[in-house]
């Protein structure tokens, strides 16, 4: 038998009045009561109902349960489901599996071409970014970064306090705005869309490719798998016995850390451990050789030092022997040049890296393709090896940022639903780690640019230069722009300042579409913003910047 589509409704309910978990079992159990209610999720830190009900199920009936309990229902949404049970069904032309960036992006892709589409999600909707990725550590950056410069930051004149934040009203703001945005961006896109079938429940597939869901079958005529990645942890020896924290679980804490150790040298790594010393807590940083071992060595080497003159001990160069103990009071053995020594933390914080969610899915058995760490291998068309099924975003080795896979989902249901055939190009792809100051990044390092055998010519200019930095009294960083000496090119850009990540973005487009640096450095550029560094950093190049007046040409 295969799997018929029959309708269900699934109301969003806005519910004031709830403080507790207990208060959303509560509310669970009254509403589950109610004849036609097949499912109900409250999350009081949210303060929202999830409630999956038979088509003829109401609004008014689970507001009335819910106030019998003494809640309130202030708001609901309403969008269509599909339920499923046994019977022929007519097959789908694109099956989703994941709920992500690729995935959403995919799935609107593939109704703009017309295609019937559904989307299986086991967990919460929207992926990783939404949920525990870009959108709450980015909040908790910036409420990091808003305690330390009132705290450190002052003018002359201008009063500063240094009053320990509200470690636990940081986190509940984090939690409100991971569920507007969820309902934003995912659930009330997928109301715009109603042709896009959200399927619960584990997919995995049968030795013969069809996909399952929950053991039944859905049939498709085309397939994509953006199932995304989580979090990994090296084989140190004891670490696998050990209860250590995610980038997910820690951003859940209630409680601040006294002590916290960050096993890794990435950007989750740095950007978390950076914003719990600046909420209060004492942090370790261990890294097996430097910090942002991908980027320029010029830029690693500043970001350190910023980062240990703001009292975070980063080790570099170190192994770890050992981990053991647990929450409260960990020891972990490392070794340097220095010899052995223990650390003992409350907190023990691993981020060196993410695999693909491939595990138990039955993906190899149905002749698909997976990388030795267990991603799955695609061609420049975003196909597997198994003709008709396409894969994007974080469960690929394509680089992991959500704008990638956004890009991937969209062209791989391009691909899979249209007559055109499109090559992924990811020729200029920049990267930003939101530290402070902060990382971005594109196109080639200077050492990246020699080993392929370009005569190079390197820029770097200090922020000092910058009237806007220095006019914001924070002139710590730089701009590296590196151009072909023949062509006059730009070739990669690396930079460390405030706000990088908006400044990058001119290079991003000099490189993509081959704007030489003298263009750059004769273009207008508005004065005091920190994109005019990139006009300087291009001058700089025949100038010398430090003897023209300012906006001088």
């Amino acid at each position: 038998m295969e799997m018929k589509m029959t309708q269900r409704k699934e109301w969003i309910l806005t519910v004031e009045g709830m403080t507790c978990e207990h208060c959303a079992k509560t509310i669970d159990d009254a509403v589950s009561r109610v004849p036609g209610v097949l499912q109900a999720t409250t999350k009081h830190e949210r303060g929202t109902s999830r409630v999956v009900v038979e088509a003829h199920v109401d609004a008014p009936t689970l507001a009335s349960a819910i106030r019998s309990q003494g809640f309130t229902v202030v708001n609901q949404s309403v969008r269509d489901l599909q339920s499923r049970k046994s019977g022929n069904d007519e097959e789908l032309d694109f099956l989703i599996l994941g709920s992500g960036s690729a995935g959403f992006a995919a799935a609107i892709r593939a109704r703009e071409l017309g295609a019937s589409v559904a989307m299986v999600e086991r967990g919460e909707l929207g992926g990783t970014c939404v949920n525990v990725g870009c959108v709450p550590s980015k909040t908790l950056i910036r409420a990091a970064e808003v305690h330390h410069r009132s705290s450190h930051h002052g003018f002359a004149g201008v009063r500063t306090h240094s009053e320990a934040p509200d470690f636990k009203a940081i986190i509940e703001q984090k939690r409100q705005l991971v569920s507007e945005l969820q309902q934003a961006k995912y659930w009330d896109v997928l109301a715009a869309y109603p042709g896009i079938m959200l399927l619960r429940g584990e997919a995995r597939f049968a030795a013969d490719g069809t996909v399952e869901v929950d053991g039944k079958p859905v049939r498709a005529r085309k397939v994509l798998l953006s199932m995304g990645a989580s979090s990994w942890a090296p084989p140190i020896p004891g670490l696998a016995d050990t209860r250590f924290l995610s980038s997910t679980e820690l951003m859940e804490l209630e409680e601040l850390p006294k002590h916290l150790v960050v096993i890794g040298a990435g950007y989750v790594a740095l950007e978390l451990g950076q914003t719990f010393a600046r909420l209060g807590s004492k942090v370790t940083i261990l890294a097996r050789s430097r910090l942002l071992s991908h980027e320029d060595r010029d830029v690693s080497d500043a970001l350190t030092t910023y980062l240990r003159d703001e009292g975070i001990a980063v080790e570099t160069g170190v192994r770890i022997e050992d981990v053991a103990g647990g929450p409260g009071a960990y020891q972990i053995s490392i070794g340097d040049g220095n010899g052995r020594r223990v650390i003992e933390p409350d907190q023990l914080f691993v981020a060196a890296g993410r695999r693909a969610n491939t595990r138990g899915m039955g993906l190899t058995e149905a002749g698909i393709e997976l990388g030795e760490q267990g991603h799955v291998i695609v061609d420049e068309h975003l196909e597997t090896s198994r003709p008709g099924v396409y894969a994007a975003g974080d469960v690929t080795s394509l680089p992991a940022f959500v704008y990638v896979a956004a890009y991937a989902g969209n062209l791989a249901a391009s691909n899979a639903i249209g007559e055109e055939q499109r090559q992924i190009d990811l020729t200029v792809v920049p990267r930003v780690t939101f530290t402070d100051p902060a990382v971005a990044s594109v196109g080639l390092t200077e050492e990246q640019a020699r080993e392929q055998g370009f005569a190079t010519m390197v820029s770097n200019l200090p922020m000092s230069y910058v009237p806007r930095a220095i006019a914001a009294r924070d002139t710590r960083g730089f701009i590296k722009l590196v151009a072909d000496e023949q062509t006059n090119r730009l070739l990669g850009a690396q930079i460390l300042a405030p706000e990088a990540g908006d400044i990058i973005q001119l290079a991003v487009m000099a490189i993509r579409f081959g704007i030489r640096v003298d263009d750059i450095a004769t273009t207008l550029h508005a004065y005091l913003t920190n994109a005019e560094g990139i006009k300087l950093a291009a001058q700089s190049f025949n100038k010398d910047v430090a003897k023209l007046s300012c906006c001088a040409a």
